[in-house]
């Protein structure tokens, strides 16, 4: 309950912030051909549709990952799936630089497909015994991905698409190029529906089979569905970190681990999340902008720190 007036508070509550005047007596005064008006419907309501729908589905696409690896501080963000999905873009720009947006991110897609796939094999071949290493291969992939992509950006001079993609922020999302993150928000639908799949999986692949359970089928849906979501929202807004990391954690310790239970739960609470960083990254330097992620890489490394330290005082 708490979280559904947090969302509808902020959703309102974005749709008036900005440098232009969009106020309700703006609205009222001007009528529905006024400029603020229009810049409503173009601009304030896409933006703020784009930020709810990638806050939820980062934050399912956290939770399906933390149940593939079977680990809480996983997400596409430390696992090389972002960076791999990143390279897409890069390579789709490249050779097929007149492609639409959509087989940009189609490519992307299948990039973050076979990220997902590779930190899988990785995680099967190295023995980790303590599970804060497994993230930190994940960050070691994505840093070597991340690399090379740069690499290739500054040779052919991509730099700047480059920066676009790898800093999250929905300052030119309007109407016409934020659709795209609707596929995202498909993707929490078909995450609900498999919810009962993922928890089974998440026990490890001898139970699941045990239990009848095609578990690679479901591990290829899993991992469809992360790579489909982090391809959207990079195409629509860049790469935002921690937030698939952060909000599971939270809504396991408010509710436990039940996928099916949780994932309203999750998707509510990623959309607040970053629906409030999106309002601070407006507002603190009124009327300049912060890149989003800026915020949520403040706030996500906090709260990550904060969970590797409880994690740690439980252990001992």
């Amino acid at each position: 309950m708490l979280i559904s007036v947090a969302l509808g508070l902020l959703t309102l509550l974005s749709l008036f912030v900005g440098v232009s005047d969009v106020s309700p007596t703006a609205l009222l005064r001007g009528g529905a051909d006024s400029d603020a008006a229009f810049l409503l419907l173009v601009s304030r309501i896409p933006r703020t549709v784009a930020v709810v729908l990638a806050g939820a589905s980062l934050g399912i696409a956290g939770l399906i990952m933390q149940m593939l690896v079977r680990n809480k501080f996983v997400e596409p963000g430390t696992t090389g799936v972002s960076e791999f999905a990143t390279l897409g873009m890069l390579v789709s720009t490249v050779f097929w630089p007149g492609l639409a947006v959509v087989g940009k991110m189609g490519i992307a897609a299948v990039f973050g497909l076979l990220g997902t796939w590779v930190f899988l094999q990785v995680v099967k071949a190295i023995p980790l015994r303590q599970l804060v290493l497994v993230p930190l291969v994940g960050i070691m992939l994505g840093g070597i991905v991340g690399s090379i992509t740069t690499f290739f950006a500054y040779r052919l001079d991509l730099l700047q698409s480059l920066g676009q993609w790898s800093q999250g922020s929905f300052a030119s999302v309007m109407q016409g190029r934020y659709e795209f993150v609707w596929i995202a928000g498909a993707m929490v639908v078909v995450a609900w529906f498999a919810a009962d799949r993922f928890s089974v999986i998440g026990m490890g692949e001898s139970f699941a089979t045990n239990l009848g359970l095609n578990y690679r089928r479901v591990v290829t849906i899993g991992m469809v569905i992360i790579a489909v979501i982090t391809a959207a929202v990079i195409v629509t807004s860049g790469v935002i970190p921690f937030l698939g990391l952060v909000v599971p954690n939270i809504v396991s310790l408010m509710i436990g681990d039940n996928a099916r239970r949780s994932i309203p739960w999750i998707a509510g609470l990623g959309a607040v999340f970053v629906l409030a960083c999106d309002i601070l990254a407006r507002v603190i330097r009124f009327p300049y902008e912060i890149p989003l992620s800026v915020i949520v890489g403040v706030i996500g490394a906090a709260l990550f720190l904060w969970l590797l330290l409880r994690r740690k005082g439980r252990v001992h």
